[in-house]
């Protein structure tokens, strides 16, 4: 899968290609107009389903698409599970191995690493709570030993959807609150088992695996399941 062009998702291409695509707002305010409304999670699942069996997809529209859902608890409660000691990943829908839609749980004051996204178009939808984003360069060569450099420190409200891509930048996402947890939808494509995690002092990377707490609302079985082996396990169980 490439970009071609400005907020292009081209499905079915072997490599991967990603140049800079920002978000005009204008230009999703207007779309939204043009776009569904989904009344409920499965409803944008639906959509979504749809959408990325195309052979292009356009950026703004999936922004759009999820910005039009208007998050409803009773839609998504049973992928909450919460761990005292980190946030959690659960897997909503794998989108036919083209994206993974999944919720992420924060607790109080929780936040990620800062990491890349592995050449994937991230969409981070705010379902419950707040999140803050701080965005970061990329360290550029012979700058392995100094501190990244931030772009933007930005909060991402409740129903707010956030874009990044890493021709954008480096980022983490903070819960800042120590009274209430969050929750927020994130739809990566095309999916990734691991990503680069940076040291924000020095500058020096390392590979990290992605996995999941949950999928489709059921704990798993060990600690963790990666996209790989949540998508094996899904073919095991309809054979």
């Amino acid at each position: 899968m490439e970009v071609k062009g400005r907020g292009t998702i081209t499905m079915y291409s072997e490599d991967s290609n990603h140049g800079m695509s920002e978000n005009n707002n204008n230009n999703i305010r207007k779309m939204r107009n043009l776009v569904p409304v989904p009344v409920s999670l499965e409803e944008l699942k639906e959509y979504l389903r749809e959408e990325f069996g195309k052979d292009e997809v356009d950026v703004d529209y999936i922004n759009a698409l999820m910005s039009n859902y208007k998050s409803n608890p009773e839609d998504w409660e049973k992928y909450i599970y919460y761990d005292p000691h980190r946030y959690t990943r659960h897997l909503v829908d794998d989108g036919n191995g083209k994206y993974n839609l999944m919720l992420l749980c924060w607790s109080e004051g929780q936040s990620s690493s800062i990491h890349s996204h592995s050449n994937s178009h991230c969409f981070l939808k705010v379902l419950e709570g707040q999140l803050v984003e701080t965005l970061y360069d990329w360290p550029k060569v012979g700058e392995e030993n100094e501190c990244l450099q931030k772009q933007q420190v930005v909060s991402v409200e409740e129903n707010q959807v956030a874009y990044i891509n890493d021709a954008i930048g480096l980022h983490c996402m903070e819960n800042p609150s120590n009274t209430d947890t969050a929750c927020s939808l994130h739809l990566y494509c095309p999916p990734f088992d691991e990503c680069y995690t940076f040291d924000e002092r020095t500058s020096r990377r390392q590979v990290a695996k992605v996995t999941f707490y949950s999928i489709k609302g059921i704990r798993t079985p060990f600690a963790c399941l990666s996209s790989e082996e949540a998508r094996r396990l899904k073919q095991e169980a309809k054979n």
